[in-house]
């Protein structure tokens, strides 16, 4: 058991030795850090750091040679015994440890206020260099802010562009729809005028410059037709490209405002806000996937693909407007001259009628005359008969004399001249009359075919006049044929 105040390993509580104490080492001065780390003053670095030996270190004790080497624990001693024994220290190691205590504490307090005077510079420039870091990147979010609101600008006024761009088109493709099936009608007019055409008959049923016309007319509406819906396909493919230009513009701009909330909300954020907070390891983790030249030029490259879309969009609608001026132009002329071939036809063909019925009413004419110069051949033959029968009778009679009587006399002789001139006559008139009953005939022959070339006609100028022009009355106004409803 050992009494209070000593301690298990103080040099006065074993034997004195002999042998002498080595001085006490020279006290170090502290080497003062230069940089800015952190720095714990000597024996503060652990707890357990309160021995003497904080500054300065006790030597050694060198033992007697005869002394074993193990250290054995010292026998308890009473105090009165213990100072009759040995001094615990010298007056010289007392002055020496009191002049170490001073210039450690000197040390100590001047390293202590250079580190104080080094540490409140540095907080200075710390501070100085995070509020400077700190206004550097709200400047720095402010010119990007100002940035995204540029490119939301540019963004936002080509989308509008575009859209416009768009309704333009779909009215030009509309109109392009509308004038495609405005051209239905007259191609169904002039479809329907070769099929009533086709209704002629005889030698009316003739490849006329009519007919040329129609059929020019029905494969220029075809063709007119046919270019309209093409251009309108293409149209439509031009909307489709329009259309993913604006969905890209849309998501740049969509992504640009949901990045200028969010550079806003940082903007803002101070150090006293309330939604601050820690996010440790935030500042290695690098999920950028662009930088800022990239960035812009992103947004550039859909404006300029928005911008050739829109050109190519403007080329569209300036060929469908050449186009409608075109093919209206064409249209009204080919209409034209087909109703100009109507009428000309038509003009022909009522000349060549009132040429027959003329010469039906000659022919009717000369039909009456010959009936009547018939009917009076007839009387005339008739006629003739009693002459020849009494004449005939005579001659009969004057055989009948006797002998001599039978002479050649000029009564004989007249007689016989009168029945050859009288039958002579009659075959003269006999055939006189056949030659006008065949004439008649053939007046008839023709008084037929005249009847049939006028049906003819007539039916030629119902196809012609009244059913084809009555059709083609009317055709669509250059405003239709444009679209415009």
């Amino acid at each position: 058991m050992e009494f209070l105040g000593t301690t298990q390993t103080a040099s006065y509580c074993g034997p004195k030795k002999c042998c002498g104490l080595t001085s006490l080492p020279a006290v170090q001065a502290p080497v003062i850090q230069e940089c800015y780390q952190p720095y714990y003053l000597p024996g503060y670095r652990y707890l357990n750091s309160w021995r003497p030996s904080l500054f300065y270190k006790i030597s050694n004790v060198q033992t007697c040679p005869d002394e074993s080497s193990s250290t054995l624990r010292p026998p308890t001693t009473l105090p009165a015994l213990r100072s009759a024994l040995f001094s615990r220290y010298s007056p010289h190691d007392w002055d020496q440890s009191n002049q170490l205590q001073v210039r450690g504490a000197e040390a100590s307090r001047l390293w202590a206020s250079r580190l104080t005077d080094d540490s409140v510079r540095l907080l200075q420039d710390k501070d100085q260099l995070t509020q400077q870091m700190q206004q550097g990147t709200t400047r720095n979010l402010g010119q990007r802010l100002s940035d995204i609101g540029f490119w939301k600008s540019e963004l936002s006024y080509e989308l509008d562009r575009l859209l416009t761009e768009n309704q333009n088109l779909e009215t030009v493709k509309r109109r392009l729809e509308c004038a495609a099936n405005e051209v239905n009608c007259p191609l169904q007019v002039a479809l329907e005028c070769l099929y009533h055409r086709e209704k002629r008959i005889g030698i009316d049923l003739v490849h006329d410059n009519v007919e040329k016309n129609l059929i020019r007319e029905v494969d220029l509406l075809k063709c007119c037709q046919q270019q309209m819906r093409k251009l309108a396909q293409r149209i439509d493919l031009q909307m489709r490209d329009n259309r993913d230009a604006q969905h890209a513009l849309e998501r740049d701009l969509e992504d640009k405002s949901s990045a200028q909330c969010i550079d806003e909300k940082c903007f803002n954020l101070r150090n006293t806000s309330d939604c601050i907070s820690f996010f440790h390891g935030m500042e290695k983790i690098d999920g950028t996937i662009s930088v800022p030249e990239t960035w812009a030029k992103f947004s550039n490259d859909n404006i300029k693909h928005s911008q050739n879309m829109r050109a190519d969009s403007i080329r569209l609608r300036e060929e469908a407007e050449h186009l409608f001026e075109t093919l209206s132009d064409q249209m009204w002329r080919q209409f034209t001259d087909t109703n100009l071939a109507f009428n000309a036809r038509i003009s022909e063909v009522t000349d060549v009628k009132n040429k027959l019925q003329t010469q039906l009413a000659k022919t009717l004419q000369e039909i009456f005359q010959a009936e009547n110069t018939i009917m009076l051949l007839e009387r005339s033959i008739m006629a003739k008969e009693g002459p020849l029968k009494v004449a005939q009778t005579r001659l009969e009679c004057r055989t009948w004399r006797p002998n001599v009587e039978l002479c050649r006399d000029v009564p004989q002789f007249k007689l016989v001249n009168e029945v050859f001139t009288i039958d002579d006559t009659l075959q003269t008139l006999k055939l006189r009359l056949r030659e006008t009953q065949d004439m008649l005939q053939l007046l008839v022959m023709t008084k037929c075919r005249l009847e049939h070339e006028l049906a003819i006609k007539a039916n030629t100028l119902c196809i012609d006049k009244e059913k084809c022009m009555g059709m083609r009355k009317t055709f669509p106004c250059t405003p239709r044929l444009v679209g415009h409803t």
